[in-house]
């Protein structure tokens, strides 16, 4: 298949040269960690364990509380000591359980099935509802939700997003070089639960080693294509996946699905197959910990609950002259406030940067009318207009200009000369009218 793109976008510097060729190692076993309730969109679990109760490795401790929601579990056996209110990446507080490890790596009875592909759709579908897996590219979306269309909604492809665009990240690289098997096998199990049988994994072109893992590990499966996509962000964005892959564009306020298509990252369906083949439940994940800042950018498979502050120990500490440090990749992702921030399920990456490394200190300027951010729009939007209303406090004058198509990639205060804070007027204006 020839190089697809989509229209709009730009080009950052990838920076993925930091950590692109360090291999994933296991993180150290933390002396104790905080596991949310609340690690994904939707209806936060309820606790199902006491203070002092023992669990093991892989036991549920939050219970969903709605259909839009995902179970969670322990990542470490040992004792609870603690069940508060505790910040997340967001600064938001989410009730969250605090275990002290025990080091004993005590897992829980997990139900191994090395017949997996014989199960029915239902079985495999509760095997995933109950392992707790969300969308691992960031969203953290239920994924039981999107495998459960309504029946009047059919479903002729699935999509694996490795594209991984955001510059510096690099986690689901180096997962689709040392495990395309699984990550194949896992695109299997997906298009078996949604009665398909044409699958894509699509990828920037800048990822070559994991281009060919993949296609080797997909050899021979007919129904299963491999595609390079143009390098340029926004790609691993699902409304311009699909649009690259299959020349179908979802409309405005619609979903992937309204066009026959779901999406899933290659992390998840990674976890997927974990779940699925050995009965693992989503208790760690591929953490890239990298950018200017840190002394030894790499790649860390860490437990759900583990504290930022200990994977960068582990990278070699932070530079002196570093000023920023941010859950996900620079373009989407949040700045903390504190190291004391628990890895979750929806944590793609920690990226320490110095001054000027994508961001600076600087008062913004008005909008000059240049239009960058408009050719820049991935959407077709208008972003000056949208901050400049939102500036101004007309907040439904934004709504006027599609508001709630954004989806805050970002692309318009990469490009702008003002150095507009233009995501941010985004969500403000969002947070104060109605869909």
């Amino acid at each position: 298949m020839a190089v697809s793109t989509f229209k709009g976008g730009v080009h950052p510097a990838d920076k993925k040269e930091l950590s692109a060729d360090s291999p994933i190692v296991e993180s150290k076993p933390p002396q104790r960690v905080v596991i949310p309730l609340s690690q994904h969109l939707g209806a936060p679990c309820k606790p199902i364990v006491t203070i002092n109760q023992e669990v093991k490795k892989g036991e549920m401790i939050g219970e969903p509380t709605g259909f839009v929601s995902a179970p969670v579990h322990s990542s470490v056996s040992g004792r609870i000591i603690a069940i508060g209110e505790f910040a997340n990446a967001m600064g938001r507080l989410v009730t969250s359980v605090v275990i002290e490890n025990d080091c004993r790596e005590e897992w829980t009875i997990l139900k191994d099935n090395p017949d997996y592909m014989q199960l029915s759709s239902d079985e495999i579908k509760e095997k995933i509802k109950n392992a707790g897996i969300v969308g691992m590219g960031g969203a953290a979306f239920p994924t039981i939700v999107k495998l459960s269309p309504p029946k009047e909604k059919t479903v002729d492809t699935v999509i694996l997003n490795g594209c991984e665009c955001e510059p510096y990240l690099t986690g689901d690289y180096r997962l689709m070089i040392e495990k395309p098997k699984e990550i194949i096998e896992g695109l299997k199990i997906l298009m078996k639960v949604l009665g398909v049988n044409r699958g894509f994994v699509g990828l920037e072109d800048n990822k070559p080693l994991a281009i060919k893992a993949l296609k080797e590990a997909a050899e021979g499966q007919g129904n299963i294509d491999v595609c390079a996509l143009h390098t340029k962000y926004p790609q691993g964005a699902e409304k311009m996946l699909i649009k690259s892959l299959t020349n179908r564009e979802v409309p405005p306020r619609a979903l992937p699905m309204d066009v026959k298509v779901v999406v899933q990252n290659v992390g998840t369906s990674f976890a997927i197959f974990e779940a699925v083949r050995y009965g693992k439940p989503l208790v760690d994940r591929v953490v890239a910990v990298t950018g200017e800042g840190v002394n030894k950018p790499g790649n860390i498979l860490a437990r759900i609950g583990t504290m930022i502050s200990n994977l960068i120990e582990e990278c070699g500490e932070i530079k002196e002259e570093s000023a920023k440090v941010i859950s996900g990749g620079p373009m989407m992702g949040f700045a903390v406030s504190s190291l004391d921030i628990p890895v979750t399920k929806g944590t793609s990456g920690i990226v320490v940067l110095r001054e000027g490394d994508f961001f600076h200190a600087f008062d913004f300027g008005p909008c000059i009318r240049c239009g960058r951010c408009i050719d820049a729009c991935p959407m077709g939007l208008m972003p000056s207009m949208l901050s400049i209303y939102a500036e101004k406090g007309f907040y439904e004058g934004a709504k006027e200009y599609n508001l709630f198509d954004c989806f805050e990639c970002g692309s318009c205060a990469f490009v702008c000369p003002s150095k507009r804070p233009i995501v941010q007027l985004v969500r403000l204006a969002k947070s104060q009218v109605k869909p």
